[in-house]
């Protein structure tokens, strides 16, 4: 018997072995080559649009004054932009500039990125290194809110869109470019973009958003840089609980407690959820990055039909690749009683959850009936919220199209799809473009990922220079 384990044993480890050299890698560059030229005055134009603080909050768009000056500055920075493409305001501050092709049966192309920024968090701005909204450069970088979402996207395609309207080169295929002004706050102005487009007839092959990026230090196990094109982005909901009970003093508590009935509620919902997926957008990931991953990872990501337990409780070790095979389940809000000696009549909490592709807002919601299971307990779907996106093709032409482009100006980086766990104003032309993809042109190191919508946020000079050189070539075709 131990013998015929020992071959069994050896047999698996044998065939793990041979899936995970059947994978064939495709060769990566050392080392980036150098990033083009620094165009100061592009950077000047970057700075000077995060001067402007166009502040989405959760009760309001920017104000009107602070979306005109932002306007009034493209106008004067993009001169070219605004002689040959038309441009059109929807929806109270969203811009949506049109680009004719030379070809009018060749699927249109859209870029999207959003002029509003999000607030600073009260009392954090003396621990910027510069102030938010000073615009300042220094040490290679430009500082500033918005820096990374996404005034960096907006002012970069511009700059290419500048370059190549200078140049009088006209695109083949007819160019949209869709500046959201509330995609901070929910995104009706992408809304009022795609629906003048149906409107309008509008064929669109490729919209590219804001996303992912090339990834450098992020995934440990693979030593390459690895630029992720988010394919899909995550579902919201969140689930508001009311539970009642029977007033009083507290010094006569009886077992009908609206606090307690709540707390079990909500612990029942976070211990038990839905459970996780190596499917759809994240084994897409998986699937890309195994043939770069370091030995033994390698084998562990070449052979899912055995290792997927193993690969699930890696990642589900941690809250950032977690996210990534799951409907996330966060208790948010929980508030009960007003004074500590008067028993409270109602509690209420707020469970917000980030759905994953293959889960739906109807299914969380019953679920997280399910598992209160307690008829005390009411549950609803607070209002607002949408579903997971659909996943768009990793093998289509459209990631293709991106893929190239990704490996002729970032040759040593591994290209996979993904899944974005924020929202985005991509969703709102999925159905209108045949397929919606998620990537910034530009290097993002842990460091850097932990300024977004956090302190001292900011963009190294030589990664704009990076982006402004891909959005002219992706535009130009």
């Amino acid at each position: 018997m131990l013998a015929l384990t020992g071959l069994l044993i050896a047999g698996l480890a044998a065939a793990m072995a041979v899936n995970a050299w059947r994978l064939r890698p495709e060769p990566l560059a050392a080392a980036l080559p150098p990033a083009p030229p620094v165009d100061r005055a592009a950077v000047a134009r970057l700075a000077e649009a995060l001067r402007i603080p166009t502040v989405s909050t959760a009760g309001a768009p920017p104000p009107a004054p602070m979306l005109a000056a932002f306007h009034a500055h493209l106008e004067a920075s993009f001169p070219r932009v605004h002689q040959t493409l038309r441009r059109e305001v929807l929806a109270g501050g969203t811009l949506l500039y049109t680009w004719p092709g030379r070809d009018p049966a060749a699927p249109a192309l859209l870029l999207a990125a959003h002029q509003d920024v999000v607030p600073i968090d009260p009392g954090s701005a003396e621990r910027w290194t510069h102030p938010p909204f000073a615009g300042t450069v220094a040490d290679g970088h430009v500082w500033g809110r918005g820096a990374i979402d996404d005034k960096a996207s907006l002012m970069a395609i511009l700059e290419a869109a500048e370059r190549l309207a200078a140049r009088g080169v006209r695109p083949r295929q007819t160019v949209y470019l869709a500046f959201g002004h509330d995609e901070e706050r929910g995104g009706s102005g992408a809304r009022a973009v795609a629906a003048l487009l149906r409107q309008r007839g509008a064929r669109i092959g490729l919209a590219l958003d804001e996303g992912y990026a090339v990834l450098d230090g992020v995934l440990s196990f693979v030593r390459a840089p690895v630029a992720v094109i988010g394919t899909a982005e995550k579902g919201y909901v969140s689930v508001e609980l009311i539970a009642r009970g029977t007033g009083g003093h507290s010094s006569m508590p009886g077992g009908d407690n609206a606090a307690a009935r709540l707390s079990r509620a909500v612990a029942h919902i976070f211990d038990d959820q839905l459970p996780a997926r190596l499917d759809g957008p994240a084994g897409a990931l998986i699937d890309h990055v195994a043939p770069y991953a370091d030995w033994p990872m390698r084998a562990v990501l070449a052979n899912r039909w055995l290792t997927a337990p193993l690969i699930r409780r890696a990642f589900l070790a941690r809250p950032d690749t977690a996210a990534l095979l799951r409907t996330t389940t966060a208790p948010t809000i929980l508030a009960a009683g007003t004074k500590d000696n008067v028993l409270p009549q109602t509690a209420r909490a707020v469970i917000n959850h980030r759905i994953l592709p293959g889960d739906s807002r109807a299914g969380v919601l019953a679920h997280d009936r399910a598992m209160a299971d307690d008829p005390g307990v009411r549950l609803r779907a607070l209002p607002g919220g949408h579903e997971p996106s659909r996943p768009a093709d990793p093998a289509g032409p459209d990631f293709a199209r991106l893929k190239g482009l990704v490996r002729v100006h970032f040759p040593n980086a591994v290209v996979a799809p993904g899944l974005v766990l924020g929202a985005t104003d991509g969703r709102a032309y999925e159905g209108l473009a045949r397929s919606v993809l998620r990537f910034m042109p530009i290097v993002m190191t842990p460091g850097d990922l932990a300024r977004f919508h956090g302190n001292d946020e900011r963009l190294a000079v030589d990664q704009y220079m990076r982006a402004i050189a891909f959005y002219q070539a992706l535009i130009a075709g």
